[in-house]
């Protein structure tokens, strides 16, 4: 669809741009309605606990003592359901606030049983003690009421997200059949196997992990839940199955569960066949603590092909503004550093709490630092996602209590209109969707940070200060000349601000506790990129690519140096296109834009291009020793495999759980019914040591999963 946009001639005198600035230009809008199921960039997401936000169907309610009518006690069902959910989408509760996502509570069937742990009755209220992935769980609702969930969502351009925990099904004890449901799994009805005398290996029967380390975390039982054996076909296929149900539902996204606890190479390999099938926007959640850095969980997020949770920007977010154990600097460095980290930055998702989480707001405290932390979230890189109730400054510290009932649907909390006026900017100036980020002026307390995307700017300014206004001097943006307004129109204190050539800002003061955002937008003059949707795909895949100034006429997409023309652009939009991945070479890419007058785009690197369709194979190696320092791993012919390259060798590979040392193994995503030809090296730092002889050989299987095991040949 084209939308008009008002354009400033060249012309235009310094006189009436300041008369004009204090309004934000009209532009077009990126395509990110609920068909563009890729790009979540200019979206704002609110989480639900689906059980704890409305009861719009009592006859669902489960009976007996899975379910209290009073949610006093927090560990049963207390009557939401997709219907409530759908009651305050037809009454705007969301539109209003400018909510376009929604990300419900996983909504397969879960076990019925009530599991008594130590005198405590506990239900699968949260969602995540699946018994069967195609069914729906009926105190939410029948498969009716989730189709009409989506309907109603999409009727009001609001894209619906689901949960899905691939990793485990729910709690068991391998010499207890009676206990709860023995972590049985069914497939549309009909018995799959349960966790005790699983003789098909269905599950991991390692003990629980204790978290001490990557492996121990995949291939051990997260508490005690029936923890999936995801290199058995039968789990890989009915995965894969699954998800594609829900998918033919006409879902927009999915969060995945405890993705640091699964194989990377077998997650990577069902986002391949999800990417095949209808792509959508997929995040997982790896969960860091305050300060904690993880090379994996970049990794992950670099490799996997989908996207993350962004808890290093949640905890530093929380220390700044909700705990006053950091500085602004410390906000800094962490935008800085996970600019570097992240290959796409913009696609994690942000947060400041959630279901895992004590709530932002504090019991007692003034509600100024919430505020101030939403309005960060969502000017900030990144897909903004708020947990439901936050903007009520509901509290609560610990599960259940971070998942109450809904405490009030009021729409005139400041929390509710910060949102509200902020929300839709993420649309309106592609600066805060897809911009870069670069700090402008900073202390302790005082954090002023810029957003630019082609033509477009936002400038953001947050002084966390209580008491104290601090007075800005020496301020330089990227705005042109004018007057700006506070795009909150004070709601947080903020005031205007005058820019004079150059972009010099004249000195003023920033209120205690205040926070302004001034902006700026305009027609592009140049073709620019802001997302490409998915970041990983096969030839003969399409992906979406959003930005601005492409123009009406259809031109060309570049892979590298190859082309794409013609009928392999099956959409061209000034705001948005449609490309066939071309034949190419398996590897990662930069793609730019050529418009029809010849003009190229920004550069998007790291476009992965797979070899062909996945599957997920263990590697074994046999009588691999090391010295102190070294780690094993895995190099090949293929892409997946690193093309030989030592620097993009897959690993490092495991050695305690499955096999032990001197015995190593790694599940790897590598292309199906393919004759791959590898090897293993040592690495210590930078010194590499080969295995010696041939190459080993190994033809993957067309479908389901491999094994190929072999000797470490010295």
């Amino acid at each position: 669809m084209k939308k008009t946009v008002l354009k400033l001639t060249s012309t235009l005198t310094l006189s009436m741009a300041v008369a004009i600035s204090a309004i934000p230009l009209a532009t077009a809008a990126p395509d990110t309605s609920v068909q563009n199921k890729q790009n979540f960039s200019s979206d704002v997401i609110y989480q639900i606990v689906t059980d704890r936000f409305l009861d719009g169907n009592a006859s669902n309610n489960p009976t007996g003592a899975a379910y209290d009518a009073t949610c006093s006690n927090m560990k049963l069902y207390c009557g939401g359901d997709w219907q409530g959910i759908v009651n305050k989408i037809n009454d705007d509760y969301f539109s209003n606030m400018g909510v376009t996502a929604l990300w419900i509570s996983q909504p397969v069937e879960n076990i019925f049983a009530v599991v008594n742990y130590s005198g405590v009755n506990i239900t699968s209220y949260h969602g995540y003690w699946a018994r069967d992935y195609k069914k729906t769980n009926p105190a939410f609702g029948s498969m009716a009421d989730f189709e009409n969930l989506i309907a109603a969502a999409h009727a009001k351009g609001i894209k619906v997200v689901i949960d899905f925990a691939p990793n485990h099904t729910s709690p068991a004890m391998e010499t207890n059949t009676a206990f709860a449901d023995n972590g049985r799994l069914y497939n549309n009805g009909a018995l799959i196997g349960g966790y005790t005398n699983d003789t098909a290996g269905y599950f991991h029967h390692n003990g629980g992990t204790n978290f001490s380390s990557l492996e121990n975390g995949i291939y051990k039982n997260m508490y005690d839940l029936a923890d999936f054996n995801l290199q058995n076909p039968t789990i890989d296929g009915y995965m894969k199955d699954a998800i594609k149900l829900w998918l033919d539902k006409g879902i927009d996204g999915i969060r995945v569960d405890a993705v640091k606890h699964m194989p990377l190479g077998w997650q990577k390999n069902w986002m391949a066949a999800i990417n095949d099938y209808k792509p959508v926007f997929t995040f997982g959640e790896w969960f860091l603590g305050a300060n904690e850095v993880d090379a994996a969980n970049h990794q992950f997020a670099n490799e996997s092909g989908m996207s993350l949770l962004d808890f290093r920007f949640g905890q530093k977010v929380r220390q700044v503004f909700r705990d006053g154990s950091d500085t602004m600097y410390g906000l800094d460095s962490m935008i800085s550093g996970t600019q570097t980290a992240y290959e796409e930055v913009n696609d994690q998702v942000t947060f400041i709490d959630n279901h895992d989480m004590d709530r932002f707001q504090v019991d007692g405290a003034n509600g100024r630092k919430l505020e101030q932390a939403i309005a960060f979230t969502l000017t900030s890189r990144g897909v903004p996602a708020i947990y439901y109730g936050t903007e009520q400054y509901m509290t609560g510290n610990g599960d259940p209590n971070n998942r109450k009932r809904m405490t009030s649907f009021s729409t005139t909390t400041t929390a509710y209109n910060v949102i509200k006026k902020l929300a839709p900017l993420r649309k309106s100036n592609p600066a805060i969707a897809y911009g870069t980020t670069q700090q402008k002026w900073i202390n302790n307390d005082v954090y002023v940070y810029e957003r630019k995307f082609g033509n477009n700017v936002a400038v953001v300014a947050i002084n966390r200060n209580s008491t104290t206004a601090a007075s800005i001097a020496g301020l330089t943006t990227s705005l042109p000349a004018g007057t700006y307004a506070d795009a909150l129109g004070g709601t947080l204190n903020g005031n205007s601000l005058t820019v004079g050539s150059g972009g010099a800002a004249s000195t003023f003061n920033l209120a205690a506790g205040g926070v302004a955002v001034w902006q700026y937008t305009a027609a592009a003059t140049t073709p620019t990129i802001g997302h490409v949707g998915p970041m990983m795909a096969k030839a003969g895949n399409t992906i979406t690519i959003d930005g601005r100034g492409f123009g009406a006429t259809k031109g060309t997409v570049y892979f590298g140096t190859t082309a794409v023309t013609g009928a392999n652009i099956t959409s061209w939009e000034d705001t948005q296109i449609q490309a066939v991945v071309p034949a190419v070479a398996a590897g990662k890419y930069a793609v730019k834009v050529r418009t029809s007058s010849a003009v190229d785009s920004n550069v998007v690197n790291n476009v992965d291009v797979l070899t062909g369709q996945q599957v997920s194979v263990r590697f074994i190696v046999n009588n691999a020793t090391t010295n102190l320092g070294e780690n094993l791993y895995l190099v090949g012919s293929v892409s997946e495999l690193g093309n030989w390259d030592a620097a993009k060798a897959i690993g490092p590979m495991f050695n305690q759980i499955i096999t032990s040392y001197p015995t190593w193994y790694y599940d790897v995503s590598v292309p199906a019914g393919t004759a791959i030809q590898f090897k293993f090296i040592k690495k210590n730092g930078s010194t590499v040591t080969w295995e010696s002889g041939a190459n080993h050989t190994f033809t993957t299987p067309t479908s389901g999963t491999g094994t190929t095991i072999v000797n470490w040949q010295p």
